[in-house]
């Protein structure tokens, strides 16, 4: 099985050393290092290429969120962000999401919510907190920034199956989740997500949802 290779980034060490008894009991996560702040996160990163960051929000000097915009403007990074608060606040989630991150957990969700996270942002899969997924969705839909979505038409060139895909991932489906529901590889849907989002024009699968919304898509 293959190991995920996990970068902790928080200016608090009690809460790194949290993290890390957490991630040291699974088999398949491996934690290859600690950063304090964002210059340190970028230096961390770009020595030891994780396949996740778990990346604070709020630290002194240079914090989550432009740390985050660096390393995804790099094309040598592969890594995935996921943004960690304690801050349940929209406003945090959407600039993380229009910095790059690939996800957002709070640090007061249960441990395997993080676990859950790490393995859902190394898969490729995009990750919301449940609670403002909503609210996330309605925001990027009226917005006119990143996440907006300038296309209100479905295009002649997504197949039927594609706009299935498109519906699903529009109500919160993983990629496991929409190859239950049509009875197909998880590898067949990785492909459908890819040329939905090549098609579309869209950075993400937080864009695609956007779009799905309106479109009309779903309500």
């Amino acid at each position: 099985m293959t190991t995920v290779r996990v970068a902790l980034v928080d200016d608090h060490a009690l809460m790194r050393q949290g993290i890390n008894t957490i991630l040291s009991v699974q088999h398949d996560i491996e934690v290859v290092g600690e950063a304090s702040s964002g210059e340190e996160a970028i230096e961390l990163v770009l020595r030891t290429r994780p396949d996740v960051v778990c990346m604070d929000v709020e630290m002194p000097g240079m914090g989550g969120l432009e740390a985050t915009r660096r390393l995804v403007s790099d094309p040598s990074v592969t890594a995935g962000i996921l943004m960690l608060t304690t801050f349940e606040r929209e406003d945090y989630l959407l600039a993380a999401l229009e910095a790059g991150a690939s996800g957002f957990v709070l640090k007061n969700a249960r441990p395997e919510s993080l676990v859950d996270g790490i393995r859902a942002v190394a898969a490729g899969d995009a990750l919301l907190s449940p609670r403002v997924t909503r609210a996330v969705i309605e925001r990027a839909v009226r917005s006119s920034g990143p996440l907006a979505v300038t296309a209100p038409e479905i295009p002649a060139q997504l197949t039927e199956r594609e706009i299935q895909v498109l519906r699903l991932l529009a109500r919160g489906l993983s990629n496991d989740e929409i190859a239950a529901e049509l009875t197909v590889g998880r590898a067949t849907v990785k492909t459908h997500v890819s040329n939905v989002l090549m098609k579309l024009q869209l950075r993400d699968r937080v864009q695609a949802v956007a779009f799905a919304y309106r479109s009309g898509l779903v309500d």
